[in-house]
């Protein structure tokens, strides 16, 4: 294939009349539409003198826009870097010099802001609002149209997307045509996917949930999505009928199980439900069966791999687990310090090997060797184990390990009872530094509405389903937990926020 991802993806879509995008003013846009706006765009980037692997950051709200870049990346041959559009101009500044980008597109604003940091470098400055307009399109008057391909190859980078880990300066992830065109192709048969599905897009476009699972998924079927800018508990019931599926997080599943107007006729034609990016409690999960009749399919994926491991799309879908791994993807557990693999039952890093595994950390060889074994396998930092059905349970990360007194302790098999507690709605379990354990294990609750546990009989459940050394030393309650983009808990900031709580009170 002379251009193995833009084959996939956008190949024979030219004449297409069929419905690509629905938005939520009725308005919609076919594929033979869509793939236009992707030629046009490709060749103003080849117009002002943009080369295959030279890497554009992106950095305007969710809309089509996001989308005919992205496509017109992959025809140009093109790197691609989806940035998240809260990332501050510090932060951008930074992505673009580490990973020497040749052209930043955002909107009015920030590229005013830009321009400040950026007056003696050779980085192109053009503008595009999520309506279209903008520079870019001015240079659009004057561009020669291409509907040819550049030549690229499976190993050729296609994006690179930035990864904050727990400490230390971000990382660029490699990903490569091939990383993402077996991990779609994948889905798009475990999953079941079909021309005929409708697909419910709620979901930030800058990460790779979004864009190379969602989107990319679709593309390669042909089918179609409804795209909501940002998710919202009443425009996606609005628009549920209409659906088939709809990928999500477990944020998106707790806010409309609180809507009175979820209802097993409202989800009756709905296929599938998948959840990922953050954990989804069994609490959740039955909550939204009992409303809707419809089981959610749990998904485990990361930034550097896609998804890498699922709950069947037929047979029991286990609740606290992300089921097998996916098809071509071996997955085992190892002692994080020996690489020593452990049998089923027991708790060690998860490591993945396949074709959906990343090709390395941009400029930096060294971490790229850290993380991964001498046979190939990544090691994701994820904390996990099997049961003996063989379903994958993720139990926390690495950094997130509570070591206590020399004993270990697993925050989710905290929160996990924590949570079951009446009154309890969710909680976060970390640990603190402490003058004589090392670490101190601290939980942070949030109640049910007019609902506030007593302390002491939290504390007396939990010593009742747990050993000692793993209850928490203190309870803080608080209004919500802390989280980013895709509701994951961001217990970094929680950690920072009480590092000194057992040190002051010692």
């Amino acid at each position: 294939m002379k251009n193995p991802l833009f084959e996939k993806l956008f190949k024979n879509k030219e004449n297409d009349e069929n419905v690509f995008l629905s938005f939520g003013d009725g308005t919609s846009l076919t594929y033979k539409e869509y793939v236009k706006m992707i030629y046009e765009f490709s060749s103003i980037f080849s117009s002002i003198g943009l080369k295959p692997g030279d890497r554009l950051a992106l950095k305007i709200e969710k809309s089509l826009y996001f989308l005919v870049v992205y496509g017109a990346c992959v025809h140009r041959g093109l790197i691609f870097l989806p940035i998240n559009d809260s990332a501050t101009t510090k932060e951008l500044l930074y992505f673009l010099k580490d990973s020497e980008t040749r052209i930043v597109i955002s909107d009015k604003e920030q590229v005013h802001e830009l321009r400040k940091f950026l007056i003696n470098s050779d980085v192109l400055i053009e503008t595009l609002e999520k309506d279209g307009t903008g520079s870019l399109r001015t240079i659009a008057k004057c561009a020669h149209f291409s509907a040819e391909p550049e030549v690229r190859n499976l190993q050729d980078i296609a994006a690179l997307l930035y990864t904050s880990g727990t400490t230390g300066r971000p990382k660029a992830a490699m990903i490569t045509h091939e990383n993402l065109i077996s991990n779609s192709q994948t889905l798009m048969e475990f999953w079941r996917f079909s021309r005929e599905d409708i697909l419910i897009h709620a979901l930030p476009v800058y990460h790779t949930h979004g864009l190379f699972v969602a989107t990319n998924v679709i593309l390669m079927v042909s089918a179609r999505m409804i795209f909501i800018s940002k998710f919202d508990v009443d425009s996606v019931i609005k628009v549920l009928p209409k659906a088939t599926t709809i990928m999500g997080v477990p944020t998106y599943y707790s806010r409309l199980i609180e809507s009175p107007n979820l209802t097993k006729e409202l989800t009756q034609h709905m296929r599938l439900i998948i959840s990922g990016s953050a954990p989804l409690t069994k609490e959740l999960s039955d909550k939204f069966f009992e409303r809707t009749g419809k089981r959610i399919l749990e998904r485990y994926g990361m930034t550097e791999t896609n998804m890498i491991s699922s709950n069947p799309y037929f047979g029991e879908r286990r609740a606290g687990t992300v089921g097998h791994a996916l098809p071509g993807i071996k997955i085992r557990i190892c002692n994080p310090e020996t690489g020593k693999r452990l049998s089923r039952g027991h708790v060690g890093e998860v490591e993945l090997k396949g074709k959906n595994v990343f090709r390395g950390y941009w400029k930096m060889p060294k971490k790229t060797q850290e993380n991964f074994r001498q046979d190939g396998f990544f090691r994701t930092g994820d904390l996990g184990k099997f049961d003996q059905q063989g379903f994958l349970e993720i139990v926390g990360r690495l950094k997130d390990l509570i070591i206590t007194g020399g004993l270990n302790v697993y925050p989710k098999e905290v929160e996990t009872i924590l949570d079951s507690f009446s009154g309890v709605k969710e909680s976060a379990v970390i640990g603190l530094p402490h003058f004589d354990f090392g670490e101190a294990v601290l939980a942070v609750i949030i109640s049910e509405t007019g609902s506030v546990p007593d302390v002491k009989h939290i504390a007396q459940y939990l010593e009742g389903n747990l050993a000692k050394y793993k209850c928490p030393k203190e309870y803080i309650f608080m209004n919500s937990l802390p989280r980013n983009n895709l509701g994951k808990v961001l217990k970094k900031s929680l950690r920072e926020k009480y590092r000194n709580h057992f040190t002051n009170i010692e």
